[in-house]
């Protein structure tokens, strides 16, 4: 009897162990001690850092993705992934800091920034050196920025390098905002266009390279709202959202506009750069139990994003998960587990990795070790309970992910995506394009479908181009077609499920501006060395020559110069002169080339300039003769506004046609020379009776060509002019008429005079003298 009895508390202890077995934990613990050796002697130097809330933040650099900066009662800067015991980060007391209270941190490019004290200080951690930002004037408490990982490209870099900061709470319409180009080092006042007219307080400033915005968030009356800097949408604000309490806000890796709103008690999301703000929901299986987390009623600790994923950790220890998909905007909640704490932090170390991270002070060092409790999403997703839909695509790729594009004017991005779905499924593929407004960027997608080894494929095939070359674009939906602006297309699956963890939406960034591959060559098929005008030899042996006072004007208005200019040539820049003949109206052949590939003759508008102030030379066309239908421009007056740009002032930047409604200067003056070659009219240079060198500037000045500056340097050789008389031609044409005349009198006056007697002895005197001459000359050569 004592034995079954024993049996049966066995067995029912059994069945109560049974579950408590087969119970997944969300993480296990492990703890980070390595490197204490290091600090055994260490002090820690200067003032340490505290962050200002109460929370904790964990920011992660967006590209160097070992390094993060931990913000809690303690501030830790790692760079490698918090793998090593840290000391207590700190600023030197030589900095001057005072309260070294941390308002706000942002990772810009290489370098860290912090607000400490309402002044902005730079941390580069590369080379362990501390700087004080240059240009601010009034106090600071936050800064704002993004970072581009995509390339090395001049825009990605712009990205980057781009940082505002601001005072939280101040009235909108007297706020005092900057801006640094230069990550950092030095700010100089940001004038916001209409600023002054905003109503309500300042809840932040941000850029928008998905939109190539500039947004300001509005706060009053426990709404806000986004206010947008450019046309089309500067003319509208964001729809409104409540604002209760003070919003943290992230702003996601990748320039794809998606933002987080969150504090204690409220969890918002963003898709196209605060236009739209909406609650999150959170579900249970197919189901939303909550329609926004704070009908939950948790308290929310901290929040951690990647491009694609959000996380959520409460103080009652629960763990909210989602994906940050197209048109997904869910959390679903994990089983509890005792892990929350008050300096405990979230990251994502990896596509579907979490950690939680909590700091751990050390007795005897003054180093932290680092609790980490890592979370395999994936795992998790799988438990039944949970409920969560399979998901329908087996594989989305696209070489195009993660890279960066150029879309110059009249150019096309064609990009191709491969999507497998699961057995029996049908998902529907979305492609995503933001920044609608700024380009009027229109994509064009087709798909085709085909099976290979069992699996049906759909093929995703998407061309980009601008509608404005399409002809398809409304001008009051575009902002500026001669701005360059920024865009993100994302390749992504409708309404994906939650369990598509390693299904991330395939993005590329596409910069619609310059493309650094193109350049403009002048053709040179006849030069003056090929005809043996000059030698190349003597071109390349430090050649000058002289150009004459009367030809030109150093201040380039046409006036004669008080003495003559000797010209040093430059071979190695400009090769031996095009040959050209002056009496004979002459353009250049201008080419368009990419990569080292001739693509195209340019046809589009341009204009020259002699850099050594020639001015011998003119236009065939005039104002009038060229159809203008207001006032063109020209060089005199470009120069006189040209500042610190010189003889480069005149580009597709400043230029406006003659022939467009945009132009409103009025042809007061029809008979001007037309300086502008090329586009609709057929204008040429004009030559002067002069022979020499001429080294022309030429720039590409049509504006919907391309957004590159395209410019170039070339030479010309003018021959075949005959040299100017010294003889003024008054004199000449006085001098040839008299002549004329003379002559004329003499063949009417001669036959008249020998036929009298005086003519008769003049006669025989010029026969007697012609007689003597011709016997002179007879017994000259006798002699000889």
């Amino acid at each position: 009897m004592l034995l079954l009895l024993m049996v049966a508390a066995a067995a029912a202890a059994t069945l109560r162990l049974c579950p408590l077995a087969r119970a997944q934990p969300l993480c296990r613990t492990h703890t980070v001690r390595t490197g204490k050796v290091f600090h055994t002697r260490q002090r820690i130097q200067g003032d340490r850092l505290y962050f200002s809330s109460m929370t904790t933040r964990l920011i992660k650099h967006p590209c160097k993705k070992n390094v993060a900066l931990y913000l809690g009662r303690q501030v830790f800067l790692t760079t490698d992934n918090f793998e090593s015991s840290l000391l207590p980060f700190s600023i030197p007391t030589s900095m001057q800091v005072g309260t070294p209270k941390v308002t706000s941190a942002h990772f810009a490019g290489p370098v860290l920034l912090l607000v400490l004290n309402q002044k902005v200080y730079i941390y580069d951690y590369e080379v362990n050196s501390w700087n004080a930002s240059v240009g601010i004037k009034h106090p600071v408490s936050h800064l704002s920025g993004d970072n581009c990982c995509y390339s090395g490209h001049p825009s990605c870099t712009d990205i980057s390098n781009s940082v505002f900061a601001y005072l939280h709470g101040d009235q909108v319409s007297e706020a005092n905002i900057y801006f640094s180009d230069s990550c950092g080092y030095t700010f100089q006042k940001f004038a916001y266009e209409r600023q002054a007219e905003l109503a309500g307080s300042l809840g932040g400033v941000f850029y928008f390279h998905s939109l190539s915005q500039v947004g300001l968030l509005l706060i009053d009356q426990g709404k806000a709202m986004f206010c947008y800097s450019d046309h089309p949408v500067n003319h509208s604000f964001g729809l409104p959202f409540d604002y209760n309490g003070t919003l943290d806000i992230l702003i996601t890796p990748g320039q794809k506009g998606i933002l987080i709103f969150w504090f204690e008690k409220s969890l918002l999301v963003s898709w196209n750069a605060g236009q739209l703000v909406d609650p999150v929901e959170v579900k249970e299986g197919r189901q939303i139990v909550y329609s926004s987390l704070s009908e939950a009623k948790v308290t929310i600790h901290t929040v951690a994003a990647n491009e694609n994923e959000l996380a959520v950790l409460t103080q009652e220890n629960h763990l909210y998960y989602g994906n940050l998909g197209v048109l997904s905007r869910s959390l679903v909640k994990f089983a509890d587990q005792n892990i929350w704490s008050q300096e405990a932090a979230l990251m994502f170390t990896n596509v579907g990795m979490l950690e939680i991270l909590t700091p751990l002070p050390d007795s005897v060092f003054l180093a932290f070790d680092f609790q980490k409790c890592p979370v395999n999403i994936q795992a998790i997703l799988m438990d039944p309970k949970l409920q969560v839909d399979v998901c329908k695509v087996e594989l989305l790729q696209g070489e195009f992910e993660n890279k960066m594009y150029t879309i110059d004017m009249n150019s096309a991005l064609e990009l191709t995506a491969l999507m497998i779905p699961r057995p029996g499924m049908s998902p529907v593929p979305l492609v995503m394009v933001s920044n609608p407004h700024s380009l009027g960027l229109q994509a064009v997608i087709y798909e085709d479908g085909y099976t290979y080894d069992g699996n049906t494929k759909h093929r995703l095939n998407i061309s980009l181009m601008q509608q404005h070359h399409w002809g398809r674009a409304d001008p009051n939906f575009t902002s500026s077609i001669r701005r360059p602006t920024m865009s993100t297309i994302t390749v992504d699956i409708a309404n994906k499920e939650i369990s598509c963890v390693d299904l991330k939406p395939l993005t590329a960034l596409v910069s619609v501006g310059c493309d650094l591959e193109k350049k403009i060559v002048i053709q040179n098929e006849i030069t003056a060395c090929y005809n043996g005008i000059l030698d190349p030899v003597a071109l390349q042996d430090n050649y000058s020559y002289v150009i004459e006072r009367d030809a030109y004007d150093p201040n380039f208005r046409g006036q004669k110069a008080t003495r003559d200019l000797v010209v040093h040539y430059h071979y190695e820049q400009l090769g031996c002169p095009h040959l050209v003949y002056y009496d004979t109206p002459w353009k250049p052949v201008v080419e368009l080339w990419r990569g080292g590939k001739f693509k195209e003759v340019v046809e589009a508008e341009y204009v020259l300039l002699e850099v050594n102030g020639l001015f011998t030379y003119t236009y065939s066309l005039t104002a009038g003769t060229a159809f203008c239908t207001a006032q063109p421009q020209n060089w005199t007056t470009i120069l006189e506004h040209a500042g610190d740009k010189g003889l480069f002032a005149w580009d597709r930047e400043n230029y406006v046609s003659c022939h467009t409604d945009d132009n409103k200067a009025p042809l007061r003056w029809p008979d001007v020379p037309y300086q502008i070659l090329g586009g609709p009219t057929d204008n040429k240079v004009v030559f002067d009776q002069r022979n020499g060198m001429y080294i022309f500037f030429l720039s590409i000045v049509d504006p919907h060509y391309s957004y590159c500056r395209l410019e170039t340097s070339f030479s010309v050789y003018v021959y075949g002019a005959f040299p100017m008389s010294v003889i003024p031609q008054e004199s000449t044409v006085f001098l040839l008429t008299g002549a004329i005349l003379l002559t004329v009198w003499l063949a009417y006056f001669l036959p008249k005079l020998l036929s009298t007697e005086k003519g008769l002895r003049l006669k025989g005197f010029w026969v007697r003298l012609y007689g003597r001459c011709r016997q002179s000359c007879a017994c000259w050569q006798g002699r000889r």
